[in-house]
């Protein structure tokens, strides 16, 4: 039997997968790099730790699978979006990777709506005001702030084009992680050089685009060697994380939808019509050449839990500790005695798109324990996904009811009722949740190998683990403190912004 080889290029782990033509997961191996934090507001990556992390993974992978390099169909990749590489003339790094994370561009993203006539009108354009993490001004502070860099670029690119390049020697964008940088034309799946141009951008340095079911090439004798596999093993594009997730959630059919609940939080709805982004909701290419996914994303999700854990507890943030917080949750009654925790550790880009917003716990009393404190967190960030849900229906009329659900966050019991208590919708979760992006990335393989005709052909490949219904008897309470948490942001909006303004606190001590 034939596997894939499927890479989930994940912040600070990547997760090797080897999946079989029934979908099913034979293996999974994992390796570890480092993030870099060179300045406030800077993450930085050196993409060569990746490509050690994938030959690491490979072999580990293999070796627990008892296979052999003749067994592998080819490899693809689920990756970041978001971020910047600018090559050389010989396809090499000239710095570090800038990252998603990374949101330096804060001038840069002002510079733009300016250009475009100012936050507001950029909102009513394209969905939403950018930020300093957005691709378009990244590319930007890159021409601003490193000219030189700048100009020795032959090529920009993302994580996944890096890696391309170093399976198959080829310089390539896919659609998918292309239609997020802003200079992707949604009719024609081609570069927009006129917009290039009005950035002040050079088009030339803007590699081929390629779909996420095609085939790039074949690896080459170097990349063979240094992954343990066979030259001229095929290598199919992929997507942006983004995208393969609905893939390896099953979402993939006309208005259905998926919640990833990772460090960060990501609700998409698949859909063919031509919508356009609104309210915080972005409009991007799916990793079906004929779809859209409507996505947003709430910054923090999982990490709020990872926080507490640190924070509350002192334990680290791993299995032992969720499952003691999750049972401790589980004991406290909903609406943790009127306590609300809002989500935005690290400001916000749905349902408020706000850089400045912080975390709050709301209403908090002498008489609230620890474990009301922490569900409180659980509720919060349920509370933000029924707002970003309540987004979808106001603007595009969508309602996805079942709402798929992966992630390592889908694994918590106590949270997945929560949520689905919170938001009134029924929760499928996949049965291997964790697994999601990679085995999405291993599906489009296989639609581009032609072992399946369709990526909606591919939906009965993704099992369903459980099934979560709401308790209508926990509406009323909810809906309450629902209600109240929307009030939140635009009462403190105002406060968060000058606290939070550059230098504000620094002046304040110095004065």
């Amino acid at each position: 039997m034939e596997y894939i080889l499927a890479y989930d290029i994940g912040t600070s782990v990547c997760k090797t997968a080897l999946v079989d033509r029934e979908g099913r997961v034979a293996a999974v191996a994992y390796a570890s790099y480092p993030i870099h934090y060179p300045k406030p507001l800077w993450a930085e990556q050196d993409p060569q730790d990746w490509w050690q992390a994938i030959a690491e993974g490979t072999r580990q992978a293999l070796t627990a699978a008892g296979l052999l390099p003749g067994q592998i169909a080819c490899l693809t990749f689920s990756a970041p979006i978001l971020n910047v590489l600018p090559l050389d003339s010989h396809a090499q790094p000239l710095r570090p990777l800038i990252s998603w994370l990374d949101g330096r561009a804060v001038e840069e993203a002002r510079l733009v709506m300016r250009k475009l006539g100012g936050p507001a009108i950029f909102a009513m354009i394209v969905g939403s005001a950018i930020t300093g993490r957005d691709l378009l001004p990244k590319y930007l502070w890159l021409k601003r702030h490193e000219p030189e860099v700048y100009r020795q670029a032959v090529a920009l690119v993302d994580a996944c084009g890096y890696l391309l390049w170093k399976a198959t020697g080829r310089l390539v964008y896919e659609w998918s992680a292309a239609s997020v940088t802003g200079l992707f034309n949604f009719k024609r799946k081609t570069w927009d050089a006129t917009l290039m141009r009005f950035f002040g951008l050079d088009p030339a340095k803007f590699p081929e685009l390629v779909t996420s079911q095609e085939k790039v090439g074949g690896l080459i004798p170097q990349a063979a060697a240094e992954l343990g596999l066979l030259p001229g093993t095929p290598v199919i594009a992929g997507a942006g994380d983004g995208m393969t997730a609905p893939v390896g959630s099953g979402a993939v059919l006309e208005g259905e939808g998926y919640l990833s609940l990772g460090t960060s939080g990501l609700v998409s709805v698949t859909t063919s019509k031509r919508l356009v982004g609104k309210g915080g909701i972005a409009s991007l290419q799916s990793a079906d050449a004929d779809k859209l996914v409507l996505i947003t994303e709430s910054e923090t999700a999982g990490e709020c839990l990872k926080w507490a854990a640190r924070e509350l507890y002192q334990a680290p943030p791993e299995g032992p500790t969720f499952s003691m917080m999750d049972e401790q949750v589980a004991a406290e009654r909903p609406g943790s005695g009127g306590l609300i925790f809002t989500p935005w550790l690290c400001g916000e880009r749905s349902p408020v798109s706000d850089e400045r917003v912080r975390a709050a716990f709301v209403n908090l009393t002498a008489s609230h324990t620890r474990s009301q404190m922490l569900r409180a967190i659980y509720e919060g960030v349920a509370y933000n996904i029924r707002w970003i849900l309540d987004l979808f229906e106001a603007h595009y009329g969508l309602r996805p009811n079942p709402l798929r659900v992966v992630g390592g966050g889908a694994k918590g019991a106590p949270w997945m009722q929560i949520i689905s208590d919170v938001t009134g919708r029924e929760l499928e979760v996949v049965a291997n949740p964790q697994d999601s992006m990679a085995l999405g990335a291993a599906l489009i393989a296989m639609v581009g190998l032609g072992i399946y005709p369709s990526l909606e052909a591919t939906k009965s490949l993704v099992p369903v683990g459980a099934t979560v219904q709401p308790d209508p008897a926990k509406k009323p309470v909810y809906d309450k403190l629902y209600s109240a948490y929307r009030k939140v942001y635009p009462a403190l909006r105002e406060i968060y912004r000058k606290l939070n303004q550059p230098g504000y606190l620094e002046c304040q001590a110095g004065g």
